[in-house]
């Protein structure tokens, strides 16, 4: 007996053909879909402010257009989070749609996660586990919509429905976990099969497909993708998608904390990577909160320097624009200059010769980065260094999003699954939960024997993957053999980390070891300020941090090389 459960959005914004491509291209059980992150929240919020009928994801409704008729004819469950703020409203939606399509789909939601309002916060949410899921799909629903719940979910409560598993029985606790770290590798859709992957030149992954999880009975599973569909399904792909947005070892969750210092991966042919051993533990008390809230006003220039002088020419036009702001009537909380040096000597066109400067300044109000920036610069149009122009006209600036992690008591949370003819069913909260504790870290394997290095980039030997969690960064950092294990885990400390990317020099950094995975993960606290919908960084979801780093010399053995 093997439930497959298929993904078909990793964001707000996947490619939108993939729900038909994952119903028609293969056999599938349930098929599953991510729209929430960070930044979508706020986005949902701000839509359901100007329409009290909006606040989930529209694109989901439109691939149901085609979607809910090629399931309902294949028998295939359809499980999402596209709810969002409102999944009352799109379950509604869905009725209306299934109903001027003549689909006899039941239609169910889940509930609950939604905290109550606060001054300044546009979305509060608390992320829900599976049990709801699974108490809509037991009721025969055909569709399952939810609000917050945690991406796993989206797998463990298919996985509960269908198994029989209870997350209040201590005894499930292996197999929920196990369903838990299949539900991470799915989350994010094509980057488990290929896409984003740091070794992807050994590879055709140019149209990834999607992938699906074989899960079985003891909570087993084999990760795959429908045959004659692009990218890869390997080692490295899952390994590098289970490092993606974690942090130690113990991964909580509503159902279940998973170890994940317990999982191990084989290849089980092309394609297939079998995932085994995971354990499980009670989940914490608590559950995971998100806030979403305005935290001001935000605008930015990019000013072109080429040719020569390019350090005098950023001098000169931040002494200038630093001089306007001083006389405005109001200057900007925050200012905040780059220089990014793009240009190069002697160079053969003009783009390659230029470098770019890019002013972010933030308020909390609108004006002083509205006008009083775009004036300021404007007026510098003849009056600067030479050759000035920018990338783009400044605008009148626009509203940025702040995301705050917090934790709520589970027992406070209303879970509740809204079965297809209305009925409201109260989700009980597990009795048994396990405060989160570090785990001792491992001892490390025998360093190898010192022998002729040569300086080359890191990503000679490692593969990386990085991602955000509100204000902070983690970098996966994995390896493919035991023997470059042996280097990396005595190489890559955290004092080497700091020293390879500096930005992180004056920030709390903290290593977590899995060897089972050959891999370290560093957790890099408040890089990326308040979060992405801040846009405090360059690359504010530090999702090229770990390319950086990988693009960094140091010593490697040469028999590695």
């Amino acid at each position: 007996m093997i439930l497959r459960i298929g993904n078909a959005s990793g964001f707000y914004g996947d490619r939108f053909d993939a729900v038909e491509e994952m119903l028609t291209g293969g056999e599938l059980d349930v098929l599953t879909g991510d729209y929430l992150a960070e930044l979508t929240m706020l986005i949902l919020g701000r839509d359901l402010l100007k329409d009290p009928g909006a606040g989930y994801a529209k694109t989901f409704l439109r691939q149901m257009e085609q979607g809910l008729g090629l399931a309902h004819e294949r028998g295939v469950k359809i499980v999402t989070n596209a709810g969002g703020l409102n999944p009352a409203g799109l379950a509604d939606a869905l009725r209306a749609l299934a109903d001027r399509l003549g689909v006899p789909a039941r239609i169910a939601h889940v509930e609950g996660d939604r905290l109550p309002p606060e001054d300044g916060v546009l979305a509060a949410n608390a992320y829900l586990g599976g049990a709801g899921i699974a108490a809509c799909l037991a009721a025969g629903a055909d569709v399952v919509v939810t609000g917050r719940v945690t991406d796993a979910a989206l797998v463990t409560g298919p996985a509960q429905w269908f198994f029989g598993w209870d997350p209040t029985e201590p005894a499930d606790h292996d197999r929920l976990a196990g369903a838990v770290v299949a539900g991470h590798v799915l989350e994010c859709g094509a980057q488990a099969t290929g896409g984003n992957y740091a070794f992807f030149r050994d590879h055709d992954v140019r149209r990834p497909g999607f992938p699906l999880a074989e899960i079985h009975p003891d909570g087993t599973s084999v990760i795959t993708k429908h045959a004659g569909t692009g990218g890869l399904v390997d080692v490295g792909t899952v390994t590098a998608q289970l490092l993606y947005e974690t942090a130690g070892a113990r991964y909580a969750g509503p159902d279940v904390t998973a170890r994940l210092d317990t999982v191990r991966l084989t290849q089980d042919g092309p394609d297939r990577v079998r995932i085994s051993g995971v354990r499980g533990e009670a989940p914490p008390p608590t559950l995971k909160a998100g806030r979403c809230r305005l935290g001001g006003f935000r605008n930015e220039v990019v000013l072109v320097l080429t040719g020569l002088d390019i350090e005098a020419k950023a001098r000169l036009v931040q002494d200038q624009l630093e001089d306007a702001f001083g006389r405005a009537k109001s200057r900007p909380a925050e200012v905040r200059w780059e220089l990014v040096r793009t240009d190069r000597p002697d160079a053969a066109t003009e783009e390659t010769a230029s470098a770019l400067l890019r002013l972010v300044v933030r308020d909390p109000g609108p004006e002083a980065v509205g006008r009083a920036l775009s004036g300021a610069v404007i007026e510098l149009a003849l009056a600067s260094y030479p050759g000035f122009h920018v990338t783009a006209p400044p605008g009148k600036g626009a509203p940025y999003g702040v995301f705050e992690a917090a934790s709520v008591a589970a027992a406070d949370v209303p879970h509740t699954a809204v079965l297809p003819d209305g009925t409201r069913v109260p989700v009980p909260v597990p009795p048994h939960t396990r405060e989160l504790a570090p785990v001792d870290p491992p001892p490390l394997p025998e360093p190898l024997p010192p022998g002729p290095t040569r300086r080359v980039p890191l990503g000679r030997v490692a593969g990386a993957r990085s991602g955000d969690k509100g204000g902070d960064a983690n970098i996966g950092v994995w390896v493919r053999t035991d023997r470059e294990w042996r280097w990396l885990a005595h190489t890559l400390t955290v004092e080497r980390l700091r020293a390879l990317l500096p930005e992180t020099a004056g920030l709390p950094v903290v290593r977590h070891d899995l060897p089972g995975l050959r891999a370290v993960n560093f957790v890099v606290t408040g890089l990326l300020g308040e979060g992405v919908a801040s846009q405090a960084r360059f690359d504010p979801q530090a999702k090229a941090l770990g390319e950086w780093l990988r693009a960094r010399e140091l010593d490697v053995p040469e028999e590695l090389l």
